[in-house]
């Protein structure tokens, strides 16, 4: 999470979804990681997918995603870094359309990442009391789902926080679909099966009503493959199916 200025506190830090380490915050700027020996990393990561990082690994360790989908390139999600020589390998890939991200833990350097490439940020509405650095790029959009292009829709499932969102891109997966979920719908380390949280640093489940929602919602939708937050955690055939049963083992359990 970036802020416009230094601050005594980090609202995001010390909800309860998260939590604030023992030794106390620590604040950091982008200049600092710049002059830090941090670099980006990018890494294909299926068909029109592209993986960008950091390293070393940095905060929570999230990767963002570039879809490169035929109606424009689109950033989903976001890291906390950037610089001259990210940007430069972006723009070879055909640079940014739109910025799209799931949920405030990946709000990253947003602003920075919307003004190199002058492109909007859409967020959703109800999560508009976390943004820590506004921006004219900042679009914040309404209802449950939001139409990026013919083939790239946005859907508020309302998992994690309520305004958490996931990206489905209509021809990912060679035609077959793909969910792009953050950790609103969370891969898991067994790739047949996901799960559903409100906060996992404390470990609490999300709500069973808002898992039912949600699964509905994706209902409609095809997918194929789905992409979660970090490196490697995908789930990589048969994802619409994988969702229905672990949502229906998720809603057992928690019963």
């Amino acid at each position: 999470m970036q802020y416009s200025g230094p601050r005594a506190d980090c609202p995001v830090c010390e909800d309860e979804r998260n939590y604030v380490p023992a030794a106390g915050q620590r604040w950091t700027s982008l200049e600092q990681l710049r002059a830090s020996g941090y670099t980006g990393r990018l890494q294909q990561e299926a068909p029109g997918i592209i993986g960008i990082g950091t390293e070393p690994k940095f905060a929570i360790s999230q990767r963002a995603l570039l879809v490169r989908a035929a109606s424009g390139n689109v950033l989903w999600d976001c890291i906390s870094y950037l610089d001259d020589d990210l940007v430069a390998l972006v723009k070879e890939l055909g640079g940014i359309s739109a910025i799209a991200i799931s949920h405030p833990h990946y709000y990253g350097a947003m602003v920075e990442w919307s003004r190199a490439f002058d492109v909007p940020i859409y967020l959703h509405e109800n999560d508009a009391q976390w943004i820590g650095r506004s921006d004219p790029a900042i679009q914040l959009w309404s209802g449950r789902s939001k139409q990026l292009a013919p083939d790239l829709t946005l859907l508020n499932l309302g998992v994690h926080f309520a305004g958490g969102t996931v990206l489905h891109w209509r021809d990912g997966a060679e035609g077959k679909g793909t969910l792009l979920s953050g950790d609103i719908v969370q891969v898991t380390p067994d790739p047949t099966v996901v799960t559903f949280m409100y906060s996992f640093p404390t470990w609490i489940p999300e709500r069973p009503s808002v898992v039912r929602t949600a699964v509905e919602l994706l209902e409609p939708y095809e997918f194929d493959t789905i992409h979660g937050a970090w490196w490697n955690f995908v789930v990589p055939a048969n994802a619409h199916e994988v969702v229905r049963k672990s949502a229906k083992r998720y809603l057992e359990a928690v019963s």
